[in-house]
């Protein structure tokens, strides 16, 4: 064997055992990894599944001590139908839906008039909505109480007055929406100015098509914020459980005078209201994460 052929054949050696060595490592990382996110899902799902057991448990109403009910029933859901929990579910569903309908065409305008319009004070009317959006909702609560009320818009009418507040200021959430409109050509948008096409026809016949993650993205998150909402939903509904949402009527079992026969139907609750948002986030999984991903590309 020639001198050529054994160093030629030490480097295919030591490429070997190089690569072998990437790939233990790489095993290595990964593995550690996986044990990681497992524990980390197992932690992260241990309350979830532990109400999802205690909503089927029948023998008691009372907290105890111990996660797998002795007997299996759905009572607790029964007793949930029987009560008023119909009506705040009622009102949360028709407070979120709403407001996502209405925030998302909202949102989307105010993005595609930002990303694509150059007009006077476009920056500073962008900078002035930014810092507005870092002062938090609560230092507004007291006031948008006192206007609410005026309206006759609290208590038992407290559904309309928090569809109004949570669309009211759902121009200043474009940020991502904006982001991902930039990333669209706007020569497609001539092309179609060209054609004879209006500013809407350019919006909803090109621009929001190929903005589908974008659109899916800005529904849910709009949908997502009144159907947990309760802070503001029980200071503006406080007292009257015509205008509750499931958040503060369910919380209200949490009383000491009351979760003594209300805790395992408060489970069950609880169960029910993760549904809608369950399958939503399933379903639409791939379109969010695009949205968030491709909306933080320009800014």
């Amino acid at each position: 064997m020639s001198k050529e052929q054994k160093k030629a054949l030490e480097a295919q050696g030591r490429e070997a055992r190089r690569h072998m060595g990437l790939k233990t490592s790489r095993f290595i990382s990964n593995f550690a990894v996986y044990i990681v996110l497992i524990v980390m899902s197992v932690v992260w799902l241990i309350p979830f599944v532990f109400i999802l057991l205690q909503s089927f448990r029948v023998e008691s109403t009372w907290q105890v001590g111990y996660v797998v009910p002795h007997q299996w029933g759905f009572d607790n859901y029964i007793a949930l139908w029987n009560s008023d929990f119909k009506k705040w579910y009622l009102n949360t569903f028709i407070i979120a839906l709403v407001t996502a309908a209405l925030q998302t065409v909202i949102v989307l305008c105010m993005s595609y008039t930002l990303s694509r319009f150059r007009f006077r004070l476009r920056k500073a009317l962008m900078r002035f909505m930014l810092i507005l959006g870092m002062f938090p909702g609560m230092l507004t609560m007291i006031i948008l109480y006192r206007v609410l009320k005026d309206l006759n818009l609290t208590q038992a009418h407290a559904v309309p007055g928090l569809i109004l507040v949570y669309v009211a200021s759902s121009g200043m959430g474009y940020y991502v929406s904006k982001g991902f409109f930039d990333t669209i050509p706007k020569s497609l948008d001539e092309a179609a100015r060209v054609d004879g096409a209006t500013r809407l026809q350019v919006l909803t016949r090109i621009i929001l098509p190929l903005a589908k993650p974008i659109v899916i993205y800005t529904i849910l998150t709009a949908f997502m914020a009144p159907w947990g909402d309760f802070v503001f939903a029980r200071y503006v509904a406080f007292g009257t459980s015509a205008g509750y949402n499931v958040a503060v009527g369910m919380y209200n079992w949490l009383n000491l005078d009351q979760i003594g026969n209300c805790y395992t139907m408060f489970c069950a609750g609880g169960v029910i209201v993760a549904i809608p948002v369950t399958i939503l986030f399933m379903c639409l999984q791939k379109y969010y994460v695009e949205g968030v991903t491709g909306g933080a590309v320009k800014g």
